[in-house]
């Protein structure tokens, strides 16, 4: 009976607990089902699934023949699922040691052991996202797939690839500055300044969470496509950049020049075709950490009297033989002196091409002298004072000093006629003398010449006027003329050459540092060819030349020349209007010997005239020498086995003809043919070998 009793209480107590542990649970099930349960599935699914964006391939920026000069490419970043059965102790054991050799020998970053220790450290605690590398290639990847452990798949191998994309620039740092980058807001160049448009929009796509941080599509398509970015096709010709940017590092480095830069831009259109800046590092190291082309607005010095010229010209005030005394002058009890000072009197002209300070301060002096206002008035009349407005940020501002200013004083206008208290970038600078050039309509400089998507072109940039005229053309031909002259008898003469004309002018100034003018100085010149019929601007600015020389046309004039140079050699719209100008007396140039109606086909295009001879067929070989015509028809020999005389040939054309007689022909060198194996009128086979030596 006691035990019964025992049970019946211990029962009498367990049962009415275990009804409320009955209906708590119902109640909880009620409450999670009915009263929670839209909040809690609500982050359920925001757990399980969510959209994840989807980034667009950022456009591509080309020179502007195509050539990729900044792109996206894929990278990855690898991580490491230690909780995937690939990692169980006996397998990873096993393939430590062969692992950790794969990784030294892939990357080279580390030694196998360093390797080893790190993924036995990793491994115990069990991490299920552990970060091995960031940024490898696919071809990286590839080759990791194929590594112990992760050669099991994407599962049990526990390796996690993220696919990513990376920036990069496939010719380097050439125009680094100019191309740019678009960083966390902040944007630099062309990729800053037409962010919106590379960037793209990006698309989503619903993805389901199948471990810690391990996403996979729920279907498959995308919610929302990606839109990739705009290609962006710019002004820039990588080859004359190539040009530009190695000759002003050859002259920085031989001149031990602190920084300096070059543009190069093509007068009707305003397109830049080459611009480079370099700045010293260290000793005879040279890189681009700033746009001095654009935003170093600084005295331009001897440059700018040509815009002095032209404004006192273009008002009657100076005539090119005007006399003028130059040497030494004094303004308000300051010397001014010429750099040769010799006390002589010269024509308006000769000051200019002989860059004299004191003679064009002197024509402007005491031409504008009661009134400086008016001089100011016609500089800002030419739009000299205000910013170009240019896509890319960070450019200088001009500065055109006004007589209502509070420096200005009796010796600021002798000082500004010849580049001092005025300040104006290298690229402002370049674009007065492009107006002259371009017969006083002054363009915007252009860096972008169109926006394409998917290959269709959908906006296009041409010349942006920016003052129709800055002067009458009288005053035009008579600048050009003192430009001209520059280069034919001034300062500039070693620049000269007969191939073309160039036009321009050179600088030397002192830099203002410290409070003062110091003996540190800045050699420029800016010029444009071919002089008779203007096609590019160019300008050079070298800062703080150290060894010893300073004058513009020592300093910068060689780094034009080379530029011009390179340009006149492969610009045929150039070539060829100085050959349409020439004598119709001019020798026909030689050619190789070769398919008389191909070369018949290059002289046309050429335009030059040939001797008819309708008699000539494709077998017929030729080479012109002055208006004669040499054939030498081996068509005849070759038929009877006979070996005729190929040296002189093209490649092209001696294997076209020996292969179709049925020799077997080999080649060394390039150029043309200087040796032939079998000797002309030897007899040969058919099949028999032959080896041309080219030179």
């Amino acid at each position: 009976m006691d035990q019964k009793k025992d049970i019946f209480w211990r029962a009498f107590i367990v049962y009415p607990l275990l009804w409320i542990f009955a209906f708590a649970v119902l109640y909880k099930v009620v409450k999670i089902q009915f009263v929670e349960g839209d909040e809690l599935r609500a982050k359920a699914k925001k757990f399980i699934l969510s959209y994840k964006t989807i980034e667009a391939i950022r456009g591509d920026i080309c020179d502007q023949n195509g050539k990729l000069i900044s792109t996206s490419v894929p990278v990855y970043e690898v991580r490491l699922d230690f909780a995937s059965k690939g990692f169980d102790y006996d397998i990873f054991k096993e393939n430590l040691d062969s692992l950790s050799h794969c990784l030294a020998n892939l990357y080279s970053d580390k030694t196998w052991k360093e390797y080893k220790k790190e993924l036995k450290t990793v491994r115990r605690t069990r991490d299920r996202y552990y970060l091995l590398k960031r940024e490898i290639s696919f071809q990286q990847l590839e080759a990791m797939k194929k590594f112990p452990f992760f050669r099991l798949g994407k599962n049990k191998g526990g390796l996690i690839a993220i696919q990513k994309y990376k920036r990069i620039k496939p010719y380097g740092k050439i125009a680094e500055r100019t191309i740019g980058y678009a960083i966390q807001n902040y944007n630099v160049g062309i990729e800053g300044a037409y962010d919106s448009d590379l960037q793209g929009v990006s698309g989503k796509r619903l993805m389901q969470r199948i471990a810690l941080n391990v996403w996979k599509p729920v279907n498959d398509e995308n919610e929302v496509e990606p839109k990739n970015g705009s290609d962006i096709i710019t002004t820039i010709d990588v080859n004359l950049q190539d040009v530009a940017q190695n000759a002003l590092r050859k002259k920085l480095i031989e001149h031990d020049a602190d920084h300096g830069c070059a543009i190069l831009m093509e007068v009707q259109t305003g397109y830049i075709k080459a611009i480079a800046n370099l700045k010293r590092i260290d000793e005879g190291v040279y890189t681009e950490t700033f746009n001095y082309a654009i935003g170093e607005s600084s005295e331009p010095g001897s440059t700018f009297k040509l815009i002095s010229m032209v404004a006192a010209i273009d008002d009657g005030m100076v005539k090119l033989d005007d006399s003028v005394r130059i040497g030494k002058t004094t303004y308000s009890g300051k010397d001014m002196e010429d750099s040769h000072p010799v006390d002589k009197i010269v024509s308006a002209k000769v000051a200019f091409e002989e860059s004299s300070n004191v003679g064009i301060s002197k024509l402007i002096y005491r031409n504008y002298n009661k009134d400086p206002q008016r001089f100011i008035d016609k500089i800002y009349k030419m739009k000299i004072n205000e910013p170009l407005n240019l896509d890319i940020s960070g450019e200088g501002k001009p500065y055109i000093k006004n007589t209502k200013d509070k420096s200005w004083s009796n010796l600021s206008l002798p000082w500004m006629s010849i580049g001092y208290e005025v300040k104006m970038s290298p690229l402002q600078t370049l674009t007065f003398y492009n107006a002259i050039a371009n017969n006083g309509k002054m363009v915007k400089p252009l860096f972008i010449k169109e926006i394409r998507e998917t290959g269709k072109v959908v906006k296009s940039f041409g010349a942006n006027v920016i003052n129709e005229s800055i002067c009458s053309q009288e005053t035009l031909k008579k600048v050009k003329e003192m430009l001209e002259g520059v280069v034919e008898e001034g300062t500039a003469r070693s620049l000269k050459n007969t191939i073309y004309k160039i036009a321009g002018k050179t600088g030397t100034a002192q830099t203002y540092q410290n409070g003062g003018y110091q003996k540190v100085y800045k050699a420029s010149f800016v010029g444009y060819f071919p002089a008779d019929n203007p096609k590019y601007t160019c300008i050079v600015v070298i800062n703080a030349p150290s060894k010893g020389e300073y004058y513009g046309s020592i300093i910068a004039g060689p780094v034009f020349k080379e530029i011009a140079d390179k340009v006149y050699a492969t610009r045929l719209d150039i070539r060829n209007y100085i050959t349409l100008t020439r004598s119709n007396d001019a020798r026909i140039p030689v050619s190789k010997k070769g398919c008389a109606n191909e070369i018949m086909k290059l002289y046309q295009v050429l335009n030059l005239k040939t001797l008819n001879n309708n008699s000539r067929s494709d077998s017929t070989l030729v080479n012109y020498l002055a208006n004669n015509v040499y054939t030498s028809n081996i068509q005849d020999q070759l038929k009877k086995r006979i070996m005729p005389n190929i040296k002189g040939f093209g490649l092209k054309d001696a294997v076209y003809f020996l292969e179709n007689a049925g020799l077997n022909v080999t080649v060394s060198g390039k150029g043309t043919v200087i040796r032939q194996s079998i000797n002309p009128g030897s007899r040969f086979s058919k099949g028999s070998k032959i080896h041309i030596e080219l030179s």
